[in-house]
């Protein structure tokens, strides 16, 4: 690789998917990387994958390599923290939407979500995991300053991960941020880990600090003024290959790794279609056929016991003639949408629903 090709892959964005973290809007991210050339870039949310599709579908477009990636909560004795994960392939997605989901619904209601360490080790096929920064699992134990855990989940890391396992180096100014490198330096000599530089990116300029804090102080509940809150320094911006090297040039295995980080990464989301449920259409009925036939018994029953009742006009041909039009163009609108079957379903339930005694809404829509 020429040093023209060596270019700082910022594979640590938070977007606005991170609750009251990320600053940055995935359209802004784009534009971005069009106008500067960028080649790849990832994303690491914090404790979802909301903005997952959306990054890789406009990252993509302006040819732009997307990394997937997030942020989730482990549990490693009485610790518990950040590790940051990234999808090498499908199959890596799968397991990172996995672990995912179950930070969530594998929890004690009012439990701060999160995974046991185990259920990484379990999911880990095509996944690379990274220490994380000064909000994360490791730092946690580091400021504990309990040595015996820390060497015992670097051990178990190693072992399962192998290659697939770094240190970040991170320099941003933040307290707390030498003592945790100095550390990495330490275990990264003794186990043999590689290091790799990287940087949390918040926001894209850096005039946009200010604003950022304040957004911190929202997610704290808390004012700006406030001593004790949760505070980053002003370098969690998008800085340029050029101002990297000049911050890790002491270590140039971290940057080469960093350099190096993309390669290991050959997949990218793409949108699929929805996945609906099968119906049992008797005499082989198309969707189309069965939502008509329906429809058309249903307003049979609309206009004999409801619309005549209550209109005494001597024109009823007339009266059932608006109906029926206005019937044909609705279904003519559904089945060029092919929402044939989703109308089947939601009249599925609902009608179950009211054979067993179940209320349901006037008319609030399907979705809720």
């Amino acid at each position: 690789m020429t040093n023209e090709q060596k270019k700082f892959t910022h594979f640590k964005i938070h977007t606005q998917y991170s609750i009251c973290e990320g600053a940055i809007k995935i359209q802004d991210l784009a534009k971005y990387c069009k106008e500067n050339k960028i080649k790849s870039i990832g994303l690491s949310d914090s404790f979802n994958l909301c903005g997952a599709l959306e990054f890789s579908e406009e990252i993509s477009k302006v040819g732009t390599q997307p990394i997937i990636g997030s942020q989730i909560n482990f549990k490693f004795h009485e610790s518990m923290g950040k590790l940051a994960i990234f999808a090498m392939s499908e199959n890596g997605f799968k397991n990172l939407t996995k672990l995912s989901s179950k930070s969530y619904l594998e929890v004690k209601e009012n439990t701060i979500p999160h995974c046991l360490l185990d259920e990484l080790l379990k999911n880990s096929d095509d996944l690379i995991v990274l220490s994380g920064g000064t909000d994360s699992l490791f730092s946690n134990i580091i400021k504990k300053n309990n040595i015996n855990q820390l060497e015992e989940i670097v051990k178990i890391l190693k072992q399962k991960f192998q290659d697939r396992f770094y240190f970040e180096i991170q320099r941003h100014d933040d307290i707390g941020e030498k003592n945790i490198e100095n550390t990495f330096l330490v275990l990264s000599s003794k186990f043999k880990i590689p290091l790799i530089a990287s940087q949390e990116v918040f926001y894209i300029e850096k005039d946009m600090y200010e604003a950022h804090d304040a957004l911190l102080c929202i997610g704290e509940k808390t004012y700006v003024e406030e001593k004790n809150r949760k505070k980053f320094s002003d370098q969690h911006f998008l800085k340029s290959s050029e101002e990297i090297e000049k911050l890790y040039k002491d270590l140039p295995d971290a940057l080469e790794n960093n350099y190096n980080f993309p390669f290991k990464f050959n997949y990218k989301l793409k949108k699929s279609e929805p996945i609906l449920p099968s119906l049992k259409i008797e005499n082989n009925l198309t969707e189309n056929d069965e939502l008509i036939s329906q429809s058309r018994i249903g307003l049979e029953n609309r206009l004999k016991n409801f619309v005549f009742k209550k209109n005494n006009s001597s024109n009823k041909s007339k009266l059932e003639k608006i109906y029926k039009d206005r019937l044909s163009h609705e279904l003519n609108i559904i089945s060029k949408m092919n929402y044939s079957g989703y109308f089947l379903i939601v009249s599925d339930y609902i009608k179950w629903a009211k054979n067993n005694n179940i209320p349901v809404g006037p008319g609030r829509g399907s979705g809720a």
